[in-house]
């Protein structure tokens, strides 16, 4: 996904960004970036999250990142959930993976992920 740094978090390596679909906050895992740079990354998102807690089924019609207190939420379509409770979430032409737990949900409809722990990386296509 191609984002733009808008600016610097109190923490070491947060950054604030903004990309197409939002904005959001993260830490960023690569060489040192300033404000306004745009560059394409990827997002980890290390924490386990639960169904129907961290991963809830919306009613939207469009990807979304935004901010929520301490939690960056991710907007899209819940695309796959492995057994192993590895997850695919669809945000356009770009995939975010998670990791879950807990009972089954649909697939093929948008869901909302929240989360407090975002890594960035930069993605050189």
């Amino acid at each position: 996904m191609k984002i733009k740094i808008t600016k610097n978090g109190i923490k070491k390596d947060e950054v604030f960004f903004r990309a197409d679909v939002g904005e959001g906050r993260g830490i960023w895992c690569g060489a040192s970036v300033d404000p306004g740079t745009e560059t394409d990354v990827e997002f980890e998102l290390s924490e386990l999250l639960m169904r129907w807690v961290d991963v809830l089924p919306v009613a939207a019609s469009e990807f979304n990142i935004r901010l929520e207190g301490d939690k960056v939420v991710f907007t899209g379509v819940l695309e796959n959930i492995e057994a192993d409770g590895t997850g695919l979430l669809r945000m356009g032409e770009d995939v975010v993976m998670f990791e879950c737990l807990g009972e089954p949900m649909a697939l093929g409809v948008f869901v909302e992920l929240h989360v407090r722990d975002v890594n960035i990386y930069p993605f050189n296509i």
